[in-house]
């Protein structure tokens, strides 16, 4: 019986986890690419998307993003001269859409201090998304592949904020305009003649669906309480 009693108070402690969230996120992003190849901040613009994320464990987690950013570059005051003295800018209105694998340093919760869970945890990301860019001479699409690193607080229960910064790199040249496609004839490879572009933003999610365990059924419950009916 004091094994049975001992039990609610970890019912109702564990009925307080959940295994997914969803909020929303807003900031800033930037490219970089032909007219932009080494200034991070450059040309920054705003970013907003919803998110969707599903706590495996205290430690990983697994993201889903939606992304609006728009994205601009322009030749003017660059030092380096482009065949023919081209002069040329873009502005971009880029979606992407991505999954992504979390890996928290600390185990993340405010709840189960013997576990050494913590109420903030800084994480490294990784993933793999796709971008539609529209606007400019015509449509860009292509894959993507986000690496980036975050930090998330849980303010109270149910409740998380964060800052995440995120690098995608573009596996495919011409986000930026058709004059920009491949302007010196370099053959491309991975890391030559693809675009790349980041953001950086703030996130608040929401917590919901609860683990289920066999000790938090409503049977269960009755059970240990001495309600259950014969």
């Amino acid at each position: 019986m004091c094994f049975l009693l001992s039990c609610i108070p970890f019912v109702f402690a564990y009925a307080q986890e959940y295994k997914y969230e969803i909020g929303g996120m807003g900031g800033g992003a930037f490219y970089m690419g032909d007219v932009n190849k080494n200034t991070p901040l450059k040309g920054l613009n705003p970013a907003l998307g919803i998110t969707f994320r599903y706590n495996a464990n205290f430690r990983v987690a697994f993201k889903g993003n939606l992304t609006w950013a728009q994205l601009s570059g322009s030749t003017n005051g660059l030092d380096n001269v482009f065949p023919n003295g081209l002069q040329t800018s873009f502005t971009r209105n880029a979606f992407d859409l991505g999954g992504q694998f979390e890996f928290n340093f600390f185990p993340y919760s405010d709840k189960f201090a013997y576990l050494k869970t913590k109420r903030i945890a800084p994480y490294l990301l990784l993933g793999i998304g796709g971008t539609v860019a529209t606007g400019g001479d015509g449509t860009f699409a292509a894959l993507n592949m986000p690496i980036g690193v975050g930090v998330k607080y849980k303010m109270k229960n149910r409740i998380n904020v964060g800052l995440e910064v995120s690098v995608h790199k573009l596996f495919g040249d011409g986000l930026d305009n058709k004059d920009l496609n491949d302007p010196y004839k370099i053959k491309g490879s991975v890391m030559k003649n693809q675009d790349w572009y980041t953001f950086m933003t703030l996130f608040l999610t929401w917590d919901f669906g609860p683990r289920n365990r066999k000790c938090n059924s409503a049977k269960g419950i009755d059970a240990l309480m001495g309600l259950s009916k014969k």
